[in-house]
């Protein structure tokens, strides 16, 4: 390795010489990549395209020991400081240039004790490798929606799903978190072990430290729910979406149902002169008793004229995974987001018409409904403000050549700021993007205060700032 000139924390450069890089390495389970490096390109790149960045030197790491190290080697040498999950991270926040990326990828076990009903999971695990240790003993933490998603950051920004309803947020079901702060000290956080800081990481995102290690408490279910598709003509989006915001009013916990609406990818059990066309997407999971989920879904899947209703008993691991062939790695993405206390006419008249002039096949606006067990929880017991039954939308652009980066970009920032009027003010910071800083104060809501007074206690500095950034307190 050679001397290398580093991004540091005040956007200079720090000449570190080889000789304290190959120490680092040296004390390390992992290892330790530069530029040119066998490697090297593939752990900078991430999932979405748009995000080309060249970090001076990225640590691999094996377990929480290496985690540490390279905590210590960043703070010594006031490094920038970016660390990668397993997953998504639509910002872009987990790859930086010219300094430190610390890579969490490795880290990807999954112990599950069945007879505690406990996970403990490390940070570089996909719901694919929750779903599969957890499902084969009939056991479940509510998570995300794509078997691809990173567990870190989805827990970390708070996590709602399929089974979100019935079993809480996945901050909900957050039981500890072993945590590698600012100083390079490791400690764990619990409601009895530093609670502030176990308050702040449910949902406060990156800020606090880095995780090393989750446990969450599990509950029974599955293997089998019953979930699918209820596919519509986009001309009858509007008078759908009017009985559904009716229907979903009055759901049982265990039902989750979300609008999608796009053109339609050539789905196999969907009529070939319907590929390409915008259409209505009603998609569903019941995670109970199938007799009582079959009556749970009749309102919705008597709503109109669909084109397909693909509705039945699948594996959850299965459905975990069913709309991953639209989230793979490799084309550019740009999200806005908005949560939404209702869906009045205003606000749907808004959707449908973005919905008209989608600017590529591979875009969509999906409007999640998230309420049940996760809004029985106080607004401030966790950093996650929203705890009001209400819909999540994001605005999902997708392509694939950086020339049309202006087109698509501008018709996700004139939906978002269309919506204003409608949205409640708070936002899901795992779906913002990285020019919205800006709102981060107004997304946390009335945590924003705490929040930015524990960040003052375990990361003065703002050494972990690759993120929806909370700055410490004054």
């Amino acid at each position: 390795m050679n001397d290398l000139n580093l991004t540091t924390l005040d956007s200079g450069t720090a000449a570190v010489s080889a000789a304290k890089i190959d120490a680092l390495a040296g004390r390390l389970r992992g290892s330790v990549l530069a530029d040119g490096d066998a490697g090297y390109d593939d752990a900078r790149t991430i999932w979405n395209a748009t995000i080309d960045r060249r970090p001076g030197l990225v640590v691999q790491c094996k377990d929480a020991g290496d985690v540490a190290q390279a905590v210590r080697f960043a703070r010594d040498n006031a490094l920038l400081v970016a660390v990668r999950g397993g997953g998504h991270n639509i910002a872009g926040n987990a790859v930086c240039d010219g300094g430190m990326m610390i890579d969490l990828s490795q880290m990807k076990a999954v112990r599950v004790d069945k007879a505690a009903q406990r996970a403990v999971v490390q940070p570089g695990a996909t719901l694919a490798d929750v779903d599969r240790e957890t499902q084969a003993v009939g056991l479940a933490v509510p998570t995300g929606i794509n078997s691809t998603t990173g567990i870190a950051g989805l827990t970390l920004g708070g996590g709602f799903g399929w089974i979100t309803r019935k079993f809480g947020l996945t901050i909900d079901n957050l039981v500890s978190a072993e945590v590698v702060t600012a100083d390079g000290e490791t400690v764990r956080a619990s409601e009895s072990e530093n609670p502030d800081l176990f308050w702040a990481l449910r949902g406060g995102g990156g800020n606090f430290g880095v995780v090393t290690s989750f446990e969450f408490k599990l509950h029974k279910m599955g293997p089998e729910v019953l979930a699918g598709l209820v596919v519509h003509p986009f001309a009858d989006a509007e008078a759908v979406l009017k009985q559904y915001r009716k229907v979903v009013a009055a759901a049982p916990d265990e039902l989750t149902c979300w609008v999608v609406m796009r053109q339609a990818p050539p789905l196999p059990f969907l009529p070939e002169e319907w590929h390409g066309k915008e259409v209505l997407i009603l998609a569903m999971c019941y995670c109970g008793d199938m007799q009582a989920g079959e009556k749970a879904t009749a309102a919705l899947r008597s709503i109109g004229k669909p084109i397909v209703d693909v509705v039945g008993p699948n594996p959850f691991a299965g459905w975990q995974q069913a709309f991953d062939p639209l989230l793979t790695p490799g084309a550019r993405n740009y999200w806005k987001s908005h949560d939404l206390t209702e869906l009045s006419d205003a606000a749907l008249g808004v959707l449908l018409a973005a919905v008209r002039a989608l600017p590529g096949p591979e875009c969509e606006v999906f409007l999640a409904h998230v309420g049940g067990q996760a809004d029985r929880v106080a607004p401030d017991a966790t950093a996650f403000p929203q705890r009001n039954a209400h819909f999540v939308m994001n605005v999902h652009t997708r392509w694939r050549d950086a020339s049309d980066d202006a087109a698509f970009i501008g018709w996700a920032r004139s939906l978002f700021d269309a919506m204003k009027p409608h949205a409640a003010g708070t936002a899901y910071v795992n779906f913002m993007p990285d020019d919205e800083g800006a709102r981060v104060e107004a997304a946390y809501g009335g945590n924003y205060k705490r929040l930015a007074s524990i960040k003052k206690r375990y990361d003065p500095k703002n050494q972990f700032r690759l993120n929806q950034n909370v700055k410490p307190a004054a």
